[in-house]
């Protein structure tokens, strides 16, 4: 006898067991269900909505473009929305990340990156034995084949495992569970670095092809980032082996971490760029790979000129002029800046409930900012997945109105739980408060059960 629940409607949804509340409208950082209560988007759906929800302006300008031109298919047309989108882009993004091949989501710009990656060697030489990826033992790069093969979640990946490509795999920057028991933040991050070099050298750097990180981690491990060391001896080591580096700013991208980009807090440039989520705040899906001078002319001017890729929605002219609008509001009303300024008023906030016996790791940089949940603090140990924590701090914010993202796999890629919190970037002082109150009310709730004393 099955104990699912019996379906709600004729929507296939992610998970059966879960009961959905109909949104009916949002604005601003708040949801509004058709029974008329209201949630704080605590995690802007999933590090999407930067610019909140209804905004006029976007809905306006989206009408304007349906009523002009909706789509036109990017291998044999080109118009102004979409030039202008990549133009901003460019303005908007590090160095001499330049140019800009659209897709439709986060998913496929990872995907588009390892066949970039792939295409930029075999143009010098067809047959080169560059083609593996390494990627992170705690990460999320996306659900396509080619994305969850560069993922390292081991409840993602578990039943596609004959699926995918078995790229090579090292450790996180994860300072507070390193496994080199190191004391400082600086230490674990050269050790993160020199993961890379060893792995490198064990498979040979004939056979790798790029190297692909998150500069802060996003649902896998949420909050976490390395000592600026890091990224710097990671640009050393890609460059000393011929091999291409590939930032994930799929969730960090465009304000999130208080920078416009979060490389920008290490002062690193990349050779190839993920990017999408908040590129439109999600008024239209979108998402696109950056390439920088050396990829783009290896491939397109003293190469074969062709990228063999694409995709049916890629560079639609509905999507970026969408994006371009919601990029151009995000720089006029200073949106980066104030995401940097709220982000160190909540963490400060946050660190407040760092006494509860339950909450093990509070950190991040601006709005992305990750809560771990321990059973025993002193020894970290991870609560039991029956269990299942995450989702009950989840229900208990649900039942204070407010919403924020769930996760886990953050220790031995099965254990361990966390929260995302990343409300819409346009968030204020006041909306932090109350953000705060119904947050705090409801982990003490949960701790109160499971955490035992507090320290």
């Amino acid at each position: 006898m099955s104990n699912q629940i019996a379906p709600q409607n004729h929507v296939f949804y992610r998970n059966q067991n879960w009961h959905y509340p109909k949104i009916a409208y949002g604005k601003g950082i708040f949801l509004y269900d058709d029974e008329g209560n209201a949630y704080i988007d605590g995690c802007s759906g999933s590090a999407v909505a930067n610019l909140g929800h209804g905004n006029s302006e976007i809905a306006e300008h989206a009408k304007k473009q349906i009523e002009t031109i909706a789509y036109t298919h990017l291998s044999r047309w080109t118009s102004d929305p979409i030039e202008n989108c990549a133009r901003q882009i460019a303005e908007l993004t590090p160095g001499d990340l330049n140019h800009v091949y659209f897709v439709s989501g986060g998913s496929e710009a990872t995907e588009t990156a390892i066949k970039m990656a792939r295409q930029f060697f075999t143009e010098k030489n067809p047959d080169t034995s560059k083609w593996k990826i390494i990627s992170k033992k705690h990460s999320f790069h996306g659900n396509t084949l080619g994305a969850l093969s560069l993922t390292g979640i081991v409840d993602r990946r578990s039943i596609y495992d004959p699926l995918l490509i078995n790229f090579p795999k090292i450790p996180q920057f994860y300072h507070y569970r390193n496994q080199w028991n190191c004391q400082t933040l600086y230490e674990t991050s050269v050790k993160a670095a020199e993961a890379l070099e060893e792995e490198i050298l064990f498979h040979g750097p004939e056979n790798i092809a790029g190297f692909i990180t998150e500069p802060i981690v996003g649902s896998a491990a949420p909050g976490i980032y390395p000592d600026p060391i890091y990224f710097k001896m990671v640009r050393e080591i890609c460059d000393q082996y011929n091999i291409l580096l590939i930032v994930d700013e799929v969730m960090s991208g465009f304000g999130r971490t208080g920078k416009m980009f979060a490389i920008e807090h290490f002062d690193v440039v990349p050779d190839l760029l993920c990017i999408a989520k908040g590129m439109s705040s999600g008024y239209t899906p979108i998402g696109a790979v950056v390439a920088s001078d050396k990829v783009f002319n290896r491939i397109m001017i003293d190469g074969s000129g062709q990228f063999k890729h694409g995709h049916t929605y890629g560079g639609n002219p509905l999507s970026c002029s969408v994006a371009s609008k919601a990029m151009e509001i995000l720089v006029r009303d200073h949106i980066v800046e104030n995401a940097a300024l709220q982000g160190h008023y909540l963490m400060n906030k946050l660190k407040t409930l760092s006494t509860l016996e339950m909450v093990g790791d509070i950190r991040g940089l601006g709005l992305m900012i990750g809560m771990e949940f321990v059973e025993d603090k002193k020894t970290k140990k991870s609560f039991d997945t029956k269990v299942k924590m995450s989702t009950e701090v989840t229900l208990a914010c649900f039942d204070e109105g407010l919403v924020v993202y769930p996760g886990g796999g953050s220790f031995k890629g099965i254990l361990g739980d966390h929260i995302l919190i990343a409300p819409p970037l346009n968030i204020t002082e006041d909306e932090i408060d109350q953000l705060f109150e119904k947050l705090s009310r409801a982990i003490k709730k949960v701790n109160a059960i499971f955490g035992g004393e507090n320290e």
